[in-house]
């Protein structure tokens, strides 16, 4: 049995740790409150936005505005890994690495024997975890959830889409945690390039619409449009599952703290009725001694 001094050392190092994980706790509370509001409001406008698109593309056209629906041979991939740039998540980050490696060692794992799949972390557990473990990492963004925002995200999803038209990528593929609710982030695996036709969309009997100024000009100018939230509401996703994930985990601590905090008074009061114990038989033992 460990000694009354280490186990009050040991207490209140625990305690100062649950200290910490509480605080922690409390500020991934107040961000997910704050980020959870974005999250929400963009989801129908960018859903409802491909839908649009889908419909616009059920009699496509060989227009320019198309060139990002081209289907080529799948050559050269692109893999987007979004995670955290800060760990204390639970298995956050390990999942979505996972997803992603995946992808690449089994899905496309002619291209990537060959040397054609590129990643770009967005996050530095990912970036860091790619690089470690030599997979090819053309670029990591991990400034990007400094001031998060539509306005610095947009820059990069048009440079992703110049890319792919310029051929340099035949497929952009979205790995990221989506947020459900505070406890639950679903991993996805999304296609950001070429644009996927919406199935229930394809092949639908529609209504005739009338297009103003004409349709492949408003296709030319909404897609890149629709690219661009779809690239920013993945990314928020991810950040909103951070911190369900981070709070979710600094919880489960803090009551792992507050259960070892227990345990150890329990420990240490029976330490402490020991050495009382111990020291009463040896006055004991000692005035008897004296008697004798």
């Amino acid at each position: 049995m460990a000694n009354l001094k280490d186990l009050r050392t040991r207490i209140n190092s625990v305690k100062s740790t649950r200290q910490i994980t509480s605080a922690m706790k409390m500020v991934a509370a107040a961000k997910i409150r704050k980020a959870q509001n974005r999250i929400i409001q963009l989801r129908p406008y960018a859903n409802k936005l491909h839908k649009l698109i889908s419909i616009l593309y059920n009699n496509p056209t060989e227009e320019e505005g198309n060139n990002y629906s081209t289907v080529r041979d799948e050559e050269k991939i692109l893999i987007i890994l979004i995670t955290s740039n800060r760990g204390l998540c639970g298995s956050f980050n390990s999942v979505a690495i996972k997803n992603a490696i995946n992808l690449a060692d089994n899905i496309y794992k002619s291209q990537t024997n060959k040397g054609n799949v590129h990643f770009l972390a967005i996050g530095k557990k990912g970036a860091d975890y790619l690089k470690r473990k030599k997979y090819n990492v053309v670029d990591a963004k991990n400034e990007l959830f400094d001031s998060l925002s539509f306005q610095t995200v947009a820059p990069l999803a048009e440079n992703i889409m110049k890319q792919f038209i310029n051929k340099e990528y035949d497929k952009i593929e979205l790995v990221y945690n989506q947020f459900k609710n505070a406890a639950v982030q679903n991993i996805t695996t999304e296609q950001f390039l070429p644009v996927v036709i919406n199935e229930e969309e394809e092949g639908k009997h529609l209504p005739l619409y009338i297009y103003e100024p004409d349709k492949e000009q408003i296709i030319k100018e909404l897609i890149p449009k629709s690219l661009k939230i779809q690239f920013y509401k993945s990314i928020i996703d991810s950040f909103v599952s951070e911190n369900g994930a981070r709070m979710t985990a600094m919880h489960k601590a803090t009551d792992n703290a507050t259960e070892m905090i227990r345990d150890l008074n329990l420990e240490y009061n029976k330490a402490r009725q020991n050495a009382i114990t111990k020291e009463l038989l040896d006055i004991v033992g000692g005035a008897e001694a004296l008697n004798k």
